[in-house]
């Protein structure tokens, strides 16, 4: 059972971080609490599950990288997660998964890359095929970014 603290923590958190260098501070603040409460109760929440990982967006935009594109691979099965390793930890990846791939459809990789032109996503795209030794892919580019928020789970004034 979650305690009125916890609800609240939980809230606080779910709003974004400043970019400083202490953001628990700010948020144990606001929430009137001394910062190593806060991360005593972060850690508790997260040693009983209710917390399991933070996560960061990178809003791409607003930090010079213009373009992005989700780059399709067909990979050989044998060769999935050692392929998939190397290109998720490629800087300019920023989501790196595997599906089935469908009839019609032979991509089995997918990686988000980003890059500041379509013209540097179209290269790095190719240097990671140079680099994998993976030539069938596919590109499509973003055109219009629909939906980018944070998760939330309590409302304010609920709890």
């Amino acid at each position: 059972m979650l305690s009125d603290l916890d609800k609240k923590v939980i809230l606080a958190l779910q709003r974004d971080l400043e970019i400083c260098p202490r953001p628990f501070l700010e948020v144990a603040e606001f929430l009137g609490i001394g910062e190593e409460a806060l991360l005593a109760a972060i850690r508790r929440l997260m040693a009983r599950g209710y917390i399991r990982r933070f996560g960061a967006t990178l809003r791409h935009q607003q930090s010079g990288y213009e373009a992005n594109a989700l780059v399709a691979w067909a990979v050989p099965e044998a060769d999935l997660k050692r392929i998939g390793q190397h290109l998720a930890g490629q800087r300019t990846v920023t989501h790196c998964y595997a599906r089935r791939p469908a009839p019609s459809w032979p991509y089995n990789l997918y990686t988000m890359i980003h890059g500041r032109t379509p013209e540097a996503c179209v290269k790095i795209a190719a240097q990671m095929a140079a680099e994998t030794g993976i030539h069938d892919y596919e590109m499509l580019f973003s055109e219009t970014e629909l939906k980018k928020t944070t998760m939330r789970y309590f409302k304010e004034g609920e709890g």
